[in-house]
Parts: C-alpha cells; structure tokens; sequence
C-alpha cells in the first residue's frame, strides 16, 4: 500500500471526506519538500485557482491528528558558521517592506549576535536552528 493511501484510508476512518481538491493537496505535500502551509497553498493554487487557504490549513492539521505530518519538523535551518553558500537562508521582509536576503552563514551570524547580546550565548557555536509553530 502506497503512502497516499494510507494516508486517504486513515482520513476516512477518521470521518474526513476524499474530495479533488484533499486529493491533490496530499499529492502536493508527498511531491514537494514543503516548508509552510503558504507554500502549500500556493502551488495548490496553481493547479486550482478555487482553493482557499482554509482547506490547505483544515487539511494541514487533518494529516497532523491522524500522524501524517508533524508540523514542529516542517521547518528547519541548519548551517554552521562558515556555511557560505547563496542558494539558500532565509528572506527577512520588514514593515517598510524592505527586504533582507540572508545567506544561511549571514543568518548564523545574525542569530548568534542576537543571541550573545540577549544573554543566551557565550562561547557556544550554533549547530542548528529550529523554527517551529
């Protein structure tokens, strides 16, 4: 048995109705690496322009109840301090909507200074960082 079935067969025997649009957001979430409820709904949006952001997120915590998914792991950036490379980080938008395109090393550096000057960090390096809900 595949995992989409498995999953479709867990969603009904918890009382969850099989519709087009659950179908396709299950084959988003399995296709795709995934990082946010938003980008699921914007990929799901491409292929169904009647799709609202409530069903991807009743459909998110749907696949969390029955064990699917784990939302506290969607999220992760790891990189150490001499990780340089540009394909990746994170984008800060600020409420200017200015936007900051961090590297992950440029992203250590601005969570470690963060942390030292808020007392968390001493001499420690950073291995990981875990964003979760």
């Amino acid at each position: 048995m595949s995992k989409k079935e498995q999953i479709i067969d867990k969603l009904k025997e918890n009382g969850c109705r099989i519709t087009k649009q659950r179908l396709m957001l299950i084959d988003i979430i399995l296709e795709n690496d995934c990082s946010s409820c938003k980008e699921i709904f914007y990929k799901a949006s491409k292929a169904d322009n009647k799709i609202g952001v409530a069903t991807v997120y009743r459909m998110i915590n749907a696949l969390e109840e029955i064990g699917a998914i784990s939302r506290k792991n969607m999220y992760k950036v790891e990189c150490s301090e001499e990780c340089t490379s540009e394909k990746e980080g994170c984008m800060v938008v600020l409420d200017d909507n200015t936007t900051c395109h961090l590297s992950p090393g440029n992203w250590n550096k601005v969570v470690r200074e963060g942390m030292k000057r808020c007392g968390y960090l001493k001499d420690q390096k950073i291995m990981a960082i875990k964003i979760e809900n």
